[in-house]
């Protein structure tokens, strides 16, 4: 068995929930009898980890499961009054999540207090200097520390148990003085990867075989490694309850989060991080992480543990946001990563002569050497009191800052503010070096010693027109409100303020409806306000001029309005109306039927996201639906290509008020069907590719279809090299990553190549072995084509154009007829503005232009004569400018270039859609291309007046 029995987890006899399902706290019995006595009565003994495990933590070849850790946590909160669990949600795998919080008994019985003061101090509104001065005396520092979120990077789960006991057990002065100054917040922040990795490293006997790789799925029911890529979204429960404990309950000042592993000749990477560090940050925050940094490196070399290297020792930056660190900083938090070595089963400390020489950035070397899971144990726990020791120390001063930040941020924009960003300075630079008459080098060196002409800086880094927004506001007559809500819960999941319009209201010249969202930036929390929706722009970072660039930690531009097709006004100016705050989740609202009263049919626009939800809840209770192919002029307003057409029965008024106050819909009836061509839609038979170990792309769609309600069944190699796959699919998903490049027989992505011998795992997971090849694959992939069954490919997987031999070929070639060089050409994941072809059914719902996820991402030139060969461009790039948010070095190549195009393959359709467009679960702006492939599978041409008219 890959996983222990999770019924019941943690035993009702020994935890009770709290009414509140959002946040149970867990309290163990016998801490409820420490609780009603004096909290400063001793705590019994505790027990050790080999007591409860059979084994130390950190002794080779051994791993505790989740299972053993939600125990042991239950036997250390029994029996120390310094620690009490809470349950702060389930996972997606339905487990509970917890969160020990350890701190002195005395702090315990103040803990209400503490928190209060912690969340005064984070928003920072309605407090004098003097008063967050005194809260920051009287208060607590609280600090985050975390494991586990990487689950076969397992040192993190494990050093956080080994933590939890040590800041319970121990009694010596510094550790004392920690309980009085510092409440902890000890958080697993991925229980269902624990108990997969621990139990498949264990399953072993024989402790020489064990190993963590070649894991079966992911370690995150859906989205696998990319938990870490979800904290601005927070699709994903455990993403959802950190969230929540971070932004909007308990507000730590510092937040630890760690992983594995350290880079090569090192043990651990620790802060300070590289440059660039995001422009909209308080600039307290990169120096409060160097500060911590600097005591955590100061603490290692004190101890002789040597081997931890920082900056330029590693990839990491404080650019990006949406992980676990990274997220705090656009919360006034230090957010701290370790990536360190360790492994259960011995490994070794790499020999790199440039490591063995002391630097700025790792100032102790280590010697090649043996490496052991406890040696792994220790620097962790080194880094965790090196963390406490400066927030106990700095306890005010961390306190304080956290307010000053966050009244930093209300005065910015309570007033005109300017952010400064590279595209601003190069303007400055242009426009000095126009006005520059001409002359010989060194005169204009002279010039340059003596700086700009600080004309340039009124005119154009305090340009008027550039000031940053006083707020935004998202109208509630936007043709997708209902993708707007889901964005303002995004917005409040982090803490975010939100209001809603309780009346019509004009800003601007511009008159508002009632129900429109309101977002100000005069907020605490401003900087991740304006990163959500003001575009990014990353620096050009080349490793030296010329030279190749230097790729970003994570994606260079991400802005989530953006993704989302989110429709918004950025005010400028002050403004006020009449506006409410919104208490817990925003509501989907102003759904209703129209005419609903002998309507012969319903209309819906195809524009609306949650439409697919109500086309597929509807064809699920066998209504007829159909897609209008010509704009419709019905109830004194046109009705474009694309609506969706619901025939009316005497159970579909009842069924569409449903959705309508579920979902927020707009349904108008009308008196008579329409005539002329329409698509009938059927349900379709849906098959997405997914890998052994399982692919992230794979997963993220697995979650997106899952949201918006389609059936489908997950196929493997083994499964599509069968065959016959016509007889029992009608639409196939190929995300990136899944089709091999033209002569490549195995997946390109080089960890993912190697897998397991069939023998060595359980039976239940061998039909998932294999990868698609151009042997065995392929040609089943064309029949199924040609046999009428539809494939969608993204991003890599639209490969399969070249595999089958159509009139296309990659746009991106040098006049040599190859790949344009990386110097020349080089797009990390950014957004991207292309235009669309919306009166092709596959872009039905979109407009005349959309913006995509695009990460160095296909782009195709199609043949003089595609056309006639049946492949049509559905998405281009009009613009040699085409970058909306991110970093693009060489976008003018993109010019003319077709990203999104179909093809005709014998009786079926293969679309290629070269940007992600479901990247992460965060374009929602871009998932119609993908729903409307999977409905047009099953669409069949017809007559409306043939086959409708409201009588059954």
């Amino acid at each position: 068995m890959l996983e222990s029995p999770m019924a019941s987890p943690i035993s009702p006899s020994v935890l009770q929930r709290s009414p509140n399902p959002n946040l149970t706290t867990l309290l163990v019995l016998a801490a409820f009898t420490a609780i009603a006595v004096p909290v400063a009565a001793a705590q019994d003994r505790i027990p050790t980890p080999k007591e409860a495990l059979g084994f130390n933590i950190g002794d080779d070849y051994h791993l505790a499961t989740y299972t053993q850790l939600v125990d042991y946590w239950n036997d250390l909160a029994a029996a120390s009054p310094r620690m009490v669990l809470e349950q702060i949600g389930n996972t997606a795998e339905g487990r509970p999540q917890l969160m020990a919080i350890i701190t002195s008994p005395e702090n315990h019985q103040n803990l209400a207090r503490y928190k209060e003061i912690a969340a005064r101090l984070a928003h920072a509104e309605g407090l004098s200097e003097t008063e967050a001065r005194a809260l920051a005396a009287e208060g607590k520092a609280v600090i985050w520390i975390d494991g586990g979120l990487h689950a076969t990077e397992v040192l993190g789960a494990h050093q956080l148990m080994e933590w939890v006991y040590q800041m319970v057990s121990r009694s010596d002065d510094e550790t004392l003085r920690f309980l009085n100054d510092v409440i902890l917040l000890a958080v697993h922040a991925n229980p269902d990867g624990m108990e997969l990795v621990s139990n498949w490293y264990m399953r072993e006997s024989n402790p020489l075989e064990r190993s963590t790789s070649g894991i079966p799925r992911l370690y995150q029911k859906y989205v696998g490694h990319d938990n870490n890529r979800d904290f601005f979204l927070a699709s994903q429960p455990e993403t959802e309850n950190m969230n929540r404990i971070m932004f909007r309950e308990w507000f730590p000042q510092i937040v630890y989060n760690h992983h594995q592993t350290g880079p090569a000749g090192t043990v651990m990477f620790a802060p300070p991080f590289r440059d660039p560090f995001n422009y909209n940050l308080d600039p307290l925050v990169p120096l409060g992480i160097e500060m911590v940094g600097a005591a955590m490196h100061s603490r290692f070399v004190a101890e002789g543990k040597g081997g931890t290297t920082m900056r330029s020792g590693a990839s990491y930056s404080t650019w990006w946001n949406g992980g676990l660190r990274t997220i705090t900083y656009f919360h006034n938090m230090i957010g701290l990563l370790t990536e360190t070595k360790g492994n259960p089963t011995p490994i070794e400390i790499e020999f790199i002569p440039d490591r063995q020489l002391p630097r700025s950035d790792l100032p102790l070397p280590i010697e090649p050497q043996t490496w052991h899971f406890r040696q792994s144990i220790d620097y962790s726990i080194t880094a965790n009191r090196a963390v406490m020791d400066y927030a106990s120390r700095y306890r005010e001063t961390l306190l304080y800052r956290i307010y000053l930040m966050g009244r930093n941020s209300i005065e910015r924009g309570s007033q005109d503010h300017w952010t400064i960003h590279p595209q601003l300075i190069d303007a400055v630079k242009l426009a000095a070096a126009s006005a520059q008459p001409s002359g010989d080098s060194e005169q204009q060196s002279r010039r340059r010693s003596r700086g700009t002409d600080p004309r340039y800086f009124d005119q154009v880094l305090r340009d008027p027109a550039l000031r940053d927004a006083r707020g935004y506001i998202l109208p509630a007559d936007q043709p997708d409100f209902p993708t707007a809500t889901t964005f303002i819960n995004a917005l409040i999941k982090n803490g975010i303020t939100v209001h809603r319009a309780t009346r019509n209201f004009d800003v601007a010249g511009k008159r508002y409806a009632e129900g429109s969202y309101v977002v100000q930036s005069a907020q605490a929390f401003r900087a991740h306000v304006l990163d959500m929706f003001e575009p990014q722009d990353h620096p050009n970072d080349f490793a030296y001029p010329g030279g190749p660039p230097i790729p970003p930690y994570d994606n260079a531009g991400w802005t989530l309005a953006l993704q989302m097709g989110v429709e918004f006004d950025r005010i400028i100016d002050g403004f006020d109306g009449p506006f409410e705050a919104i208490e817990g989740f925003a509501a989907p609202s102003g759904g209703a039927v129209a005419r609903g009263n002998g309507a012969a049919g319903f209309l819906l626009s195809h524009q609306v996201n949650d439409g697919f939800v109500a086309t597929n809840r509807l064809m699920a209770a066998g209504e007829n639906i159909y897609w209008l192919t010509e704009p419709l002029v019905e109830n004194g307003q046109t009705y474009p290509a694309g609506t969706i057409y619901i025939d009316s029965r005497s159970s579909t008024n009842n069924t569409l008020q449903r959705l309508a106050s579920e979902l927020g819909l707009s349904f108008d009836g009308v008196r008579s069907a329409p005539h002329g061509e329409a698509l009938e839609m059927r349900p379709v038979r849906v098959g997405l590719w997914d890998r052994y170990g399982g692919s992230m792309s794979s997963g993220w769609a697995r979650w997106l279809l899952e949201q918006y309600e389609f059936p489908f069944d997950v196929v493997y190699p083994p499964a599509l090299d069968s065959g016959n796959l016509a007889d029992n699919y009608d639409v196939l998903i190929f995300v990136n990553g899944a089709i091999p490049s033209t002569g490549e027989d195995r997946n390109q992505f080089g960890r993912f190549r190697r897998q397991p011998d069939a023998a060595t795992i359980p039976a239940e997971y061998r039909e998932r072995l294999g990868s698609v090849t151009a042997e065995n694959t392929l040609p089943m992939l064309k029949q199924f084509l040609e046999d009428g069954g539809s494939m969608v490919t993204i991003g890599s997987s639209t490969n399969m154009a070249y595999h089958l031999g159509l009139p296309v070929e990659d746009y991106l070639l040098n006049d040599e007829g190859r790949r344009l060089a990386r110097e020349d050409y080089y797009m990390p994941g950014s957004l991207h503005r292309i235009s669309i072809d919306n009166t092709q059914p596959v872009a039905y719902g979109l407009a005349d232009q959309i913006i995509v996820h695009f990460n160095n991402s296909p782009v195709f030139e199609l043949a003089p004569d595609a056309d006639s060969k049946g492949v049509r461009r559905v998405g281009w790039f009009d613009s040699d400018r085409p970058l909306v948010s991110g970093w693009a070095w060489g976008q003018k190549y993109l010019e003319g270039g077709t990203t999104l195009a179909q093809a005709d393959v014998g009786k079926g359709k293969l679309y290629l859609f070269g940007p992600e467009i479901i990247r992460r679960g965060q374009p929602h702006g871009s998932f119609k291309l993908l729903f409307n492939a999977i409905y047009l599978a099953g669409a069949t041409k017809v007559q409306l007046q043939e086959t409708s008219g409201g009588s059954n």
